[in-house]
C-alpha cells in the first residue's frame, strides 16, 4: 500500500482513500510523533506498510524520487534503500556487515574527535556518518533470508530497552540519585541479558585500554573482586617483562578510575598535545 500525503500542512496520511490520523494523535506511543511542517508526518510503529519504511513504492521508486517530501530520517532511509536496491550503487550493494566494521570504528573515532575538539560543524557531520552506519547495517539486515529486520525494528527495540532500563521515568521505581540510576541500570541489564558474570558483555575486540577501563568499572561493583584484583597485581614475581608492563598499565587504569579520570581520554589528549608539539618542531626543522 502506498501512502501519499494529503497536503503539506495537514499532518495526515491517505491510504487507499482512507484518512489515517492516529499516528499523530496516539499518545500511547513511547515517542510522540509530531507533524513535520511542510513535510507531512514521520512514520512510526503505527504506520502500515507492505515494505520497510522508505522503501520503493509500487513503481519501483523511493519517496524522495517520487517528489514526496519526507522527514530527515525517512528521507535517509529512502536514500539508503535506493542505494542498496537493484539499479542502485554497485559498491553499496556489495557491502556486508563484516566489510563495514572498519568504517563503523573509523566514523566513531572521528565523532569522538569532533566532540573532544568542540567542533560543532564537524560534530553534526560525524553524527550523520555514524547514523549512516546504522542505516547501512539495518538495510543489509533487511535482506537476510531467514532472520530479517529493518531500521524500524532497531528503533522500536531501542525504545523498549530505554523504557525498561528507566523504570524511574516510565514506571514506579524511585531513583534519588545518579548512583541509584546506575545501580538499577546494571541490575536490569543483568536480568535482561541473563548474565552470570559482571564481566559478561565486554567486547573482546575492544581496544585494550578501553576494555581495561570497563573491566575495572565492572569489578568495582563487588568489593571481593576488587580485593582479588589487588592481590593479583601484587603477585607479579616470576612473570615476563611484558606481563609486568601489563599489570603496571592496569594499575594506572585503576588509579585513573579512583580519581574519576577517563584514562583513554586523558591519553588521547596527551597524544594530541605531543603530536602538535612534534609537528611544530618538524615544521621548524624543515624551514
Amino acid at each position: 500500500m502506498r501512502a501519499d500525503l494529503d497536503g503539506p500542512h495537514h499532518g495526515r496520511e491517505v491510504r487507499n482513500n482512507r484518512v489515517v490520523t492516529k499516528i499523530v494523535e496516539n499518545q500511547d506511543s513511547p515517542v510522540p510523533v509530531k507533524p513535520d511542517h511542510g513535510a507531512g508526518v514521520m512514520p512510526n510503529a503505527e504506520t502500515e506498510h507492505d515494505t520497510a519504511p522508505g522503501s520503493a513504492g509500487d513503481d519501483g521508486t523511493s519517496p524522495a524520487h517520487r517528489g514526496v517530501r519526507t522527514s530527515g530520517i525517512a528521507h535517509a532511509i529512502a536514500v539508503m534503500d535506493r542505494l542498496r536496491s537493484p539499479g542502485g550503487c554497485p559498491w553499496d550493494i556489495e557491502q556486508t556487515h563484516e566489510s563495514l566494521v572498519k568504517y563503523l570504528l573509523e566514523e566513531s573515532y572521528e565523532l569522538a574527535e569532533a566532540v573532544e575538539n568542540e567542533d560543532r560543524e564537524n560534530l553534526r557531520e560525524e553524527l550523520g556518518d555514524v547514523l549512516l552506519q546504522v542505516l547501512f547495517h539495518a538495510r543489509i539486515a533487511q535482506d537476510h533470508p531467514s532472520d530479517p529486520f529493518t531500521f524500524d525494528d532497531v528503533a522500536q527495540d531501542l525504545a523498549a530497552k530505554l523504557e525498561f532500563r528507566h523504570p524511574h521515568v516510565f514506571s514506579d521505581t524511585v531513583a534519588q540519585s545518579t548512583e541509584d540510576v546506575v545501580k538499577n541500570w546494571a541490575e536490569l541489564k543483568k536480568i535482561e541479558k541473563g548474565r552470570e558474570s559482571v564481566f559478561d558483555g565486554i567486547p573482546r575486540a575492544q581496544g585494550a585500554l578501553a576494555r581495561a577501563q570497563k573491566v575495572v568499572s565492572r569489578a568495582s561493583r563487588d568489593e571481593r573482586i576488587v580485593n582479588a584484583l589487588e592481590v593479583a597485581s601484587e603477585n607479579v614475581d616470576n612473570i615476563s617483562d611484558a606481563e609486568k608492563i601489563g599489570f603496571e598499565l592496569l594499575e594506572i587504569v585503576r588509579r585513573a578510575a579512583r580519581s574519576g579520570i577517563d584514562a583513554e581520554g586523558a591519553l588521547r589528549q596527551t597524544l594530541h598535545r605531543v603530536e602538535a608539539s612534534a609537528r611544530r618542531i618538524e615544521s621548524d626543522l624543515s624551514n
